[in-house]
């Protein structure tokens, strides 16, 4: 929904506006906010910080329109002003244009000119919006990716490799953390994202350095992935590592009694290696995916606090290394009987 305020002291031109847009008003296309002069109208931006687009009158008390145009440019430099006037010499046209305006339209109002202004107007702000967006993720990228890896992505050996996609045999973690979602409903956005972090920190630490990798963040919850020579070892390793150091962590704050705690479930076997996602967005997660990595998942939802839960088909190749019981048996989402589960022990 497009968010566009409009400056101007005549009253009257709110109640036709309204008129005049009130299917876009109404399907939620446009919301309108209205402000009586300059002054006016920069509180407003205060008060709304996601408007899109300023429809400004130029003859207005205490600010006119040009002056509010030279103070949005300071200000608000993403909002996109066009101007509606009965002053429609070309002094004031050159004037507004240089100070900013994307447009100007002349009173008495065509609606129909003011409709079709709007729309080119909007759709300018959204492809600033999105330019924009992409500039701040790239220069994200380039505080934690090496050069090198930068001018290979760029490369078209890298384009190559993003069809590229092979049956790779692995052992997969989904390590979750127990009743996060308890904090999530009471502390600030802030809190909660500075602690779910640290908890994070925590677990990469751990799956790195058992030669793991993190595939990706789900919510509160870690997917990690583990190949080569003794991929399921390590992966354990990891998760025992994990478990202990969630385990000794204080209680969030003195305000916070909340103490955190791991579920694991992990899996081992055949799964498809590749890039998944969105080629016409750019959105692909270089992941795995298939029946093994169904099960690990699953393994943790049944998986209790505390607990590191595997199946038959690992216990039978760890038994010999890690101390595990037996932990009953499970239904799991698409499978026709039910299956032995076994805890590892610390």
């Amino acid at each position: 929904m497009a968010k566009i305020l409009v400056a101007d002291d005549e009253a009257d031109l709110e109640v036709l506006i309204k008129q005049k847009f009130r299917q876009k008003i109404r399907e939620q296309e446009y919301e309108f906010v209205f402000a009586v002069n300059g002054n006016d109208a920069l509180e407003k931006i205060k008060l709304h910080p996601d408007i899109d687009i300023l429809l400004s009158d130029i003859n207005m008390p205490e600010m006119d329109g040009l002056t509010l145009l030279s103070r949005m440019n300071e200000t608000s430099p993403l909002i996109k002003s066009v101007i509606v006037s009965a002053y429609g010499d070309m002094d004031n046209i050159r004037t507004a244009m240089n100070r900013g305006a994307f447009d100007f339209i002349t009173k008495p109002i065509n609606f129909e000119d003011l409709s079709i202004t709007m729309e080119k107007t909007i759709l300018h702000v959204i492809q600033l919006k999105k330019t924009l967006k992409a500039i701040k993720e790239n220069n994200i990228l380039k505080m934690y990716v090496d050069e090198t890896v930068l001018n290979f992505m760029g490369s078209r050996e890298f384009e190559s490799s993003l069809i590229a996609n092979e049956t790779v045999e692995a052992t997969v973690v989904f390590i979750d953390i127990c009743s996060f979602t308890s904090i999530s409903e009471k502390e600030s956005p802030d809190t909660v994202v500075k602690l779910l972090n640290s908890y994070f920190d925590v677990m990469v630490k751990e799956i790195i350095a058992q030669g793991g990798c993190v595939d990706k963040f789900i919510g509160d919850a870690v997917m990690g992935v583990f190949r080569g020579n003794f991929h399921l070892d390590r992966a354990i390793d990891a998760c025992l590592a994990v478990k202990a150091q969630i385990r000794n962590l204080p209680a969030a704050s003195d305000n916070i009694s909340f103490k955190p705690r791991v579920s694991i479930g992990l899996n081992c076997g055949e799964m498809i290696s590749g890039n998944i996602g969105s080629a016409a967005l750019r959105r692909l997660d270089y992941t795995v995916i298939g029946d093994n990595v169904n099960i690990a998942q699953r393994l943790q939802g049944a998986a209790k606090e505390n607990q590191i839960i595997i199946n038959e088909t690992a216990f039978q190749k760890v038994k010999e290394s890690f101390n595990c019981r037996h932990a009953g048996e499970v239904s799991l989402k698409n499978k026709s009987a039910p299956m032995n589960i076994y805890e590892v022990m610390d």
